[in-house]
Parts: structure tokens; sequence; C-alpha cells
């Protein structure tokens, strides 16, 4: 792509030194990642290159971590625990969120900012407190250390995000659609399944998916609410690092990560998709 004929040297410059920092900011940031992924195939009990992976001999590859990581009771229950606790939470989260989204999207509703304040709070406080916070409460009502106690904490930490989204979808959402349906005679529960939510679905489902990733990849709020029994794998991992380090944790991690973008992809996927819906971009 060429660059407009009125660049002078200087935007000419800017242009390409632009491109080289974002371009180092990325590398920066995914250097780790990157370096991460080919050592969970280790076929040694080190989390260093070998001479025989730097060599690319298969003879220092293997898939030995990912089979003690599946084979492992542990790591197992883990992994089952994190999908209870975030799916659970994640319904709760969006139902909430997308309620309270509605209610503030509406022109009568008072007091709208401080309501969106207090509900985006726990995306500014820092995590530490709300976690101290929350095990106070928790333990005062008899819910500390229980499925109940982590599933409302993750909910409260994963509502936020389904607030912001479904908030930024329904500012484009045409409310005489809503009108013209209670003028035909549909009640408010038609109205707002036949009408609303098919609208504002694609945002409904990225606040879905980002309020399950918060859950399934927080590690604070669980050290402080979570008991033995509800172990999730950021807790898991944790563990594993403080007390018996095994390559197994780059196996786990890598896995997290090939679970992460597949969730922003279908994000992705569903915010064009919304765009589409509201005229915002081409077909």
């Amino acid at each position: 792509m060429s660059l407009p004929a009125y660049y002078t040297t200087k935007d000419k410059v800017w242009h390409y030194a632009f491109r080289v920092i974002c371009f180092s900011i990325f590398f920066f940031l995914l250097a780790p990642i990157l370096i991460m992924i080919p050592l969970s195939f280790n076929a040694g009990p080190y989390f260093t290159f070998t001479r025989e992976m730097l060599t690319l001999n298969p003879e220092g590859y293997s898939l030995r971590w990912y089979q003690d990581f599946l084979g492992d009771e542990g790591w197992m229950r883990s992994i089952s625990n994190s999908f209870i606790i975030g799916i659970a939470a994640t319904v709760l989260s969006t139902s909430l969120g997308t309620l309270a989204a509605l209610g503030l999207s509406r022109a009568e509703m008072p007091a709208k900012g401080l309501i969106m304040g207090i509900l985006i709070s726990p995306m500014i406080v820092p995590l530490i407190i709300s976690a101290a916070g929350m095990f106070f409460f928790f333990s005062q009502i008899n819910i500390a250390q229980t499925f109940v106690g982590v599933v409302l904490a993750h909910a409260a930490l994963g509502t936020p995000f389904v607030v912001i989204t479904v908030t930024a979808t329904l500012v484009g959402f045409d409310q005489s659609l809503t009108r013209a349906a209670a003028n035909l005679g549909a009640s408010p529960t038609t109205n707002f399944f036949k009408i609303t939510m098919p609208l504002i679905l694609p945002g409904v489902i990225s606040g879905a998916l980002f309020a399950f990733i918060t859950s399934f990849d927080e590690i604070v709020v669980v050290l402080f609410v979570a008991g033995v029994e509800q172990r999730t794998i950021p807790r898991e991992m944790w563990s594993g690092i403080r007390e018996d380090i095994s390559p197994t944790i780059l196996a786990v991690a890598t896995i997290l990560v090939l679970i992460s973008i597949a969730l922003l992809t279908v994000v992705e996927l569903l915010r064009r998709r919304g765009e589409r819906m509201r005229g915002l971009s081409p077909q």
C-alpha cells in the first residue's frame, strides 16, 4: 500500500515509526505466550529449551505433560469446578447485567450515572479489596468456602462486562420497534423476546463470554472465598507453582490460551454480526 502523495518526509517517518512501535508492543505482550507454547511439548522436565528442541529433533518433543494433565484427578476436578462455577456465574451475571442495561437505557431512569458507576465498580476497585470484602461478608452469612459463595463472587465480577456490552448494543437500538409492537397488542414479555432480545443478542452473548472468561481465569477471589472443594484451574496452577513445579502447568496454560482465543474469536464474530444487523457495516 503506497503512501499518499501529499505526505511530507516527517509524515512518512512517523507512518513507519508508528508501525514499528505497535509491532514492538505486540511482540512484548505476546513473547511469553509464544515461548510457553512450544515449551509445553518439552520431552524433559525442564522449563527451558533443550538441545533436541532447538535442533528440531523429534525426540525432544512429547505430549507427556498433556497426558499428565488429562490423567491427574486433581487437575480434572479443578477443570470441572472451573466450568461449573464459570457457567453458573455467567448465567447469573448475564441475567442481572442484561436487565440492568435495559433499565439504564430508558430515558426516564433516574440517577443513571450513579447506578452505572455502582454497577461497574467491581472493574475499578482493586481486586484484592473486593476479595477481602467478599470474604468477610460471605463469612457472616455462612456461604464462604462454598460453591454458592464462589459463584456469587464471580457473578459480581462478571456483571459489569455484561452491562457495558449490552448498553453499547442498546445505543443504536430503535425504540420505535418496541412501541410499534406494543401498539399491535404485543405484551411486554412478547415484546422483549420477539423484538428486543434478537437485536441485542450479539451484545448479550459477548458480555456472557467476557463474564465466563473473567470467572474462568480468576484467582484472587478464589484464594479468599473458595475452599478445598472449590479449587479451580487457576487455583490449582497457583498451588502447583508454589508446591510442585512441573511443566504440566505449561500444558494447562497452553490449553487456557487456546480457550481464550476461541472465545475472543466468537466475540469478534458476534460484534461484526451486531454491526451488520444495525446497519453500521456493509453486509
